[in-house]
């Protein structure tokens, strides 16, 4: 089974963020070790995400402009970001970050709407 050109790389771009939201502030929950180790960690956790972001955007630049695929890419950063700040390092989602977040997804919405 293969998957609509239109997908793929919405898939893999959100593989692709959470392994970079994990190398970007994965390290903030244990500031413990020396900061050159988190560096290196993150560097190789962003390779991997490289392998999943690379291919999302050579595939979907078939189907999306290249400002559509990086609004995508923010988009899709945004929810990732939001809920590993939740759920991995415990810190509450106000309204303020809705609203802001909501701002953004307006500004989605016109790189996406036909004039």
């Amino acid at each position: 089974m293969t998957l609509s050109p239109a997908i793929t790389p919405i898939l893999l771009l959100f593989v692709s963020n959470i392994f970079m939201t994990y190398a970007w502030y994965g390290h903030l929950k244990d500031k413990s070790s020396p900061i050159i180790y988190a560096i290196l960690f993150s560097w190789g956790i962003a390779f991997i995400e490289y392998c999943f972001a690379v291919p999302a955007n050579r595939i979907g630049h078939g189907v999306y402009s290249a400002a559509q695929l990086k609004t995508i890419q923010e988009v899709i950063t945004l929810v990732i970001f939001a809920a590993f700040s939740v759920l991995y390092l415990g810190e509450k989602f106000t309204w303020n970050y809705l609203v802001g977040f909501a701002l953004i997804a307006a500004g989605a919405y016109f790189i996406f709407h036909k004039w």
